[in-house]
């Protein structure tokens, strides 16, 4: 992908954006080609299966994929070089081997006091890592307690069929190791 991009020489970064970074619309910033940027971020949107850690980075420059200035290409370069300073680190899915994958779903039955919707939390962990979790707010009032864990259980099915999907995908693309 460094290559692809033309960022093989690039310096080596150690985070993913700067805590000083503000992405904004940027309407004075100078406009880019948004087919290469809307390339660079699938390119990193894969890559987040296997490093979560630069998921909230890749996520706040996919954003501006419509109008791409040259902050946001910045960012996005920024991105790439912490990539290439830390291609060691990920979450490692060896071939052949079963990865047990466990899904934990919570909620509180009317906890929000202003609208009493109740809140959903799944975590999903491969062996002993958590890969992915998510607190949101239900979209509807439950009733009961009973209505408010279903909803609850659905979201972490939906979280789970979602790993499936990707763990089949990759084995079918025939990856000898994917990290």
């Amino acid at each position: 992908m460094l290559k692809k991009f033309g960022l093989e020489d690039s310096k080596l970064i150690k985070t993913p954006m700067s805590t000083e970074t503000k992405l904004t619309r940027d309407e004075e910033g100078e406009s880019i080609d948004n087919t290469k940027y809307r390339g660079m971020i699938g390119s990193l949107l894969y890559l987040t299966a296997s490093r979560p850690d630069i998921m909230l980075s890749v996520c706040l420059c996919a954003r501006f994929q419509e109008d791409p200035k040259t902050s946001h290409l910045e960012a996005v370069e920024r991105i790439f070089r912490y990539f290439k300073g830390t291609t060691h680190l990920g979450i490692w899915f060896p071939k052949g081997s079963g990865i047990e994958t466990i899904v934990y779903a919570d909620s509180d039955h009317a906890g929000d006091y202003v609208d009493r919707k109740s809140t959903s939390g799944v975590c999903t962990f491969m062996r002993c890592c958590l890969t992915s979790w998510f607190l949101k707010k239900q979209t509807v009032v439950a009733i009961t307690t009973t209505e408010a864990e279903y909803v609850s259980a659905g979201k972490a099915c939906q979280q789970s069929l979602w790993m499936k999907h990707f763990w089949g995908r990759t084995k079918a693309l025939g990856n000898s190791d994917f990290h």
